[in-house]
C-alpha cells in the first residue's frame, strides 16, 4: 500500500511531440525573429492527463495562437508524465508547462516554475473543480466511514483530485488508508470505469470527468451516488521557467492573457470550463491551499 510521503510519476505513455511551424507576430501581436526566443524557439510541455491522441489537437490549437501572438516558434509536448515535465523544465528543455494544481506545488521549487495563466469562464473568472468520491446508486455507503472494508478506485499517484485530495479526506474523516482497498486505475478516466464495470465498490471521479464521461453518454448519473466532494481546486496554471529573462517572461505572459477565448477552448472543454474565455493571470498565492495540502500530507521535493 502507497503511502501519503509518496508523490511518483503519472501515467507512462509515450512521448508525443508536435512541431509547429515558425511564422512572424500576428497584426495584433510583438514583432520577433526566432532569434529573439530562447533557443530560437518556445516549448511547452502538457502532462497527459488525458489520452494524449484527444489532448494534441486542443493544445495545437492554444499553441499556433500563442505562436501567431508571440511571434516565436511554439514546439508542443505531450510528455511522458509529471515527473519527465519536472525534469525538462529543470534541464533547460522546456520554456513552458502545463502541470496539476499540486504537481505544480513541486515544479516550482524543483524546476523554477512561475505561474503566468490558467483557465477562466466567459465571465472572466478562474474556473475551478472538484474532487469525489462515487458509489452505486444502491450501494449502503453513505458517507466516508462506509469505505471500510470496501474497495476504491483512484486516478494516479499524486494526482491532485485523483489521489491526495481522497486519501487526505479519508484521513480527515478517521479511516486508516489500511481499512481501504486503494486501487490505482491509471488515470481518470479509468478509476470511472472501474466502478461503471463493477470493479471496485467506489471510485473517484472529479468534476471535469465527469463532464467529460456524460458528453460522452459514459456515465449515467442516476445510476451513481457521490458521498464525498472536495472544496474547489483552481484550474491547472500554464508556468514558465523561472530563470528566463525577465522581459521575455512578461512577453510571454502578455501574449497569454490576450489569447482569444476560441484559442483555448477545445483545452478547456477537458477542464470542464463553461462557456471558456480567455486565460485570466494568477500568481503562486493562487495555490496556496495546495502548498498547505502538501505541508499537510508531508510532501516533500524528494518524494517526487
Amino acid at each position: 500500500m502507497k503511502t501519503f510521503t509518496r508523490l511518483t510519476a503519472l501515467m507512462a505513455l509515450p512521448i508525443l511531440a508536435l512541431s509547429l511551424s515558425a511564422c512572424g507576430g500576428g497584426d495584433d501581436g510583438p514583432s520577433a525573429s526566432a532569434g529573439a526566443c530562447p533557443n530560437g524557439k518556445v516549448r511547452f510541455g502538457v502532462e497527459p492527463y488525458e489520452d494524449p491522441a484527444k489532448l494534441k489537437p486542443a493544445y495545437q490549437t492554444l499553441a499556433g495562437a500563442l505562436e501567431e501572438k508571440l511571434g516565436c516558434p511554439v514546439e508542443l509536448q505531450i510528455v511522458e508524465d509529471y515527473s519527465a515535465e519536472v525534469l525538462a523544465m529543470r534541464n533547460g528543455q522546456l520554456e513552458l508547462a502545463q502541470f496539476g494544481p499540486l504537481g505544480f506545488v513541486f515544479a516550482s521549487t524543483k524546476a523554477g516554475a512561475e505561474p503566468l495563466a490558467s483557465f477562466a469562464d466567459g465571465t472572466g473568472a478562474l474556473t475551478t473543480y472538484t474532487a469525489g468520491i462515487w458509489v452505486p446508486a444502491g450501494s449502503p455507503v453513505r458517507s466516508l466511514t462506509d469505505l471500510k472494508g470496501r474497495s476504491l478506485a483512484l486516478s494516479s499517484v499524486g494526482s491532485t483530485s485523483g489521489d491526495a485530495l481522497p486519501r487526505y479526506a479519508l484521513t480527515e474523516a478517521g479511516v486508516a488508508e489500511s481499512e481501504v482497498k486503494i486501487n490505482y486505475a491509471g488515470g481518470h478516466p479509468e478509476a470511472l470505469l472501474a466502478l461503471t464495470n463493477g470493479k471496485v465498490d467506489a471510485a473517484e471521479i472529479n468534476s471535469q470527468q465527469l463532464a467529460t464521461a456524460k458528453a460522452a453518454g459514459q456515465f449515467d448519473e442516476t445510476k451513481y451516488r457521490q458521498v464525498w466532494k472536495s472544496s474547489p481546486i483552481p484550474n491547472d496554471p500554464i508556468t514558465i521557467a523561472s530563470s528566463l529573462d525577465p522581459a521575455f517572461k512578461k512577453r510571454v505572459a502578455d501574449a497569454l492573457l490576450r489569447l482569444d477565448a476560441d484559442a483555448v477552448e477545445k483545452v478547456g472543454a477537458f477542464l470542464d470550463v463553461n462557456p471558456p474565455g480567455p486565460l485570466v493571470a494568477v500568481t503562486e498565492d493562487t495555490y496556496r491551499p495546495l502548498f498547505d495540502l502538501a505541508a499537510s500530507l508531508g510532501l516533500t521535493e524528494k518524494d517526487v
